[in-house]
């Protein structure tokens, strides 16, 4: 068919587009200018149709620039980790007062059955800064003047889903990109073999599932990529043996120049993600593998995270080295997930097993990361859905008993990455029943994340269905008191 040809026979659609590409994109284009949004969206939107993972610059200075995010799903107490309450302590077994009732929701409480229970474990003081954490916390409590401690955390969300995507996408509600999928989004990634965001998981998922490190409406490509620790990293990734690598190139090469034509008619990003995965997948080959391979690691490093240890079920230790050496590739986000946290009853003995296992490893990687020159410029942070009642559940204080959900007042921290260490952010009540010094919202606290990132959390934004999305909604407020 003949150019002439070609152009009469073009369907309306095809007109409109190039029309708005023409002149409609030059008058737009005046009016963002005009409103000095130019520059940032538009340098991001090319960048997911041309190259969706190069390197990017954000819109100040950054502190940090990799993030190991360590989601303990499930609900950590609060109580029992990181808020000393003795005023708890000495009204264990009394009833609660029916002014801290009023308006509350439970998910499975009856407060006519459940009795205040003070923390089953003893605190001590860590560090030079005297950081007050439980005694089941020693190796991370050994890190206390590199720890920024919010114990003044909050959101509306009571149930697990809701509050895992709270605190991972921002919004209690499905179909919002992840954290780490922003930060791909907006920095792209360093590694050239590796996806720019990796997912690691340890027992469990979170009960949100792919939603927790999904891309929403962002395209795909930045999306968190989920790596097994042993075997095959990602299933049916290697390339069958009775192909040979020339062979797999071409075919590659051929269903690259089929994706471009395709996204030089419809501009769609979903199609350059397409591309990206194809060539990322290709690399990965060879990267993947030599990642988990911890033949190369010393025996003091292995030790010093637990690697080996006995009558430890899950893989914790295992994802918490792989994490380091992630983000010693140049891989911006790193995600450890561990859904094991639920404690409506046994919270005693379960609390104690739990953190046994996750308190050496994340010690290890807290000093690991300072030995190598990198916790300067890497973000850890601990976190959970939500927090836990100062009541039981529906039984009698003791090691029996357990606690119900609790989103009003619970606790985090952070390291490394431009963080103030040997700190602690706001206050509950004397019941850790709500926040109610420097209260932290959910979406302050992505306001602050990004803000290390050197974003500017009102500008870091994608137009989806007509509408300028952020990470923090039409809220959120940087907390000072978190930087250095």
């Amino acid at each position: 068919m003949d150019f002439l040809t070609q152009h009469f026979q073009q369907t309306r659609r095809q007109f409109l587009t190039s029309s708005a590409s023409g002149a409609g994109a030059v008058a737009l284009a005046t009016l963002l200018k005009q409103e000095g949004r130019l520059a940032a969206e538009s340098s991001l939107e090319t960048a997911s149709l041309v190259d969706p993972l190069r390197p990017r610059t954000s819109h100040f200075t950054a502190r940090a620039k990799a993030c190991i995010f360590i989601f303990l799903a499930g609900g950590t107490s609060q109580i029992e980790l990181f808020d000393p309450k003795p005023e708890l302590t000495r009204l264990d077994g009394q009833r609660i007062p029916e002014s801290f009732l009023k308006g509350v929701r439970f998910s499975f409480v009856k407060p006519t059955e459940s009795f205040l229970m003070g923390s089953r474990f003893p605190f001590r003081r860590y560090g030079e800064c005297g950081m007050e954490m439980s005694e089941l916390l020693p190796h991370i409590g050994s890190c206390a003047d590199e720890l920024c401690l919010i114990r003044s955390l909050h959101h509306e969300a009571f149930d697990h889903a809701p509050g895992e995507l709270e605190m991972c996408t921002g919004k209690d509600i499905p179909g919002r990109p992840s954290l780490g999928a922003w930060l791909s989004y907006g920095l792209g990634s360093e590694s050239q073999n590796l996806p720019g965001y990796v997912v690691l998981m340890n027992h469990r998922g979170p009960v949100a599932r792919q939603m927790a490190w999904g891309s929403g409406f962002l395209p795909s490509v930045y999306q968190g990529v989920v790596f097994r620790n042993q075997g095959e990293p990602i299933l049916n990734l290697q390339t069958p043996d009775d192909i040979t690598t020339t062979a797999h190139r071409s075919q590659l090469d051929a269903i690259r120049k089929l994706n471009q034509l395709r996204q030089e008619q419809n501009h769609d990003p979903e199609v350059a993600a397409r591309i990206a995965a194809y060539e990322l997948a290709f690399r990965m080959q060879t990267a993947a593998p030599e990642l988990i391979d911890l033949s190369h690691e010393t025996r003091d490093t292995l030790t010093a995270y637990g690697v080996d240890r006995p009558n430890q079920q899950g893989t914790f230790s295992r994802n918490c080295l792989l994490a380091r050496r992630l983000v010693e590739r140049g891989v911006r986000v790193v995600s450890i997930f561990q859904r094991a946290w639920d404690q409506h009853k046994g919270l005693e003995g379960d609390l104690r097993k739990q953190c046994v296992e996750v308190d050496q490893p994340i010690g290890a990687l807290l000093k690991d990361l300072r030995q190598r020159g990198l916790l300067d410029s890497t973000l850890v942070v601990w976190g959970t859905e939500f927090g836990r009642t100062p009541l039981t559940e529906n039984a009698k204080p003791g090691p029996d008993a357990g606690r119900d959900h609790h989103p009003h007042g619970f606790s985090m921290w952070l390291a490394g990455g431009g963080v103030k260490g040997g700190r602690v952010i706001g206050a509950t009540d004397e019941l850790s029943w709500n926040a109610v010094t420097d209260r932290v919202h959910t979406n302050d606290f992505h306001a602050t994340l990004l803000h290390l990132f050197g974003f500017d959390h009102k500008r870091l934004t994608y137009r989806f269905k007509g509408l300028d999305f952020r990470l923090t909604d039409v809220a959120g407020n940087v907390v000072d008191q978190i930087l250095t």
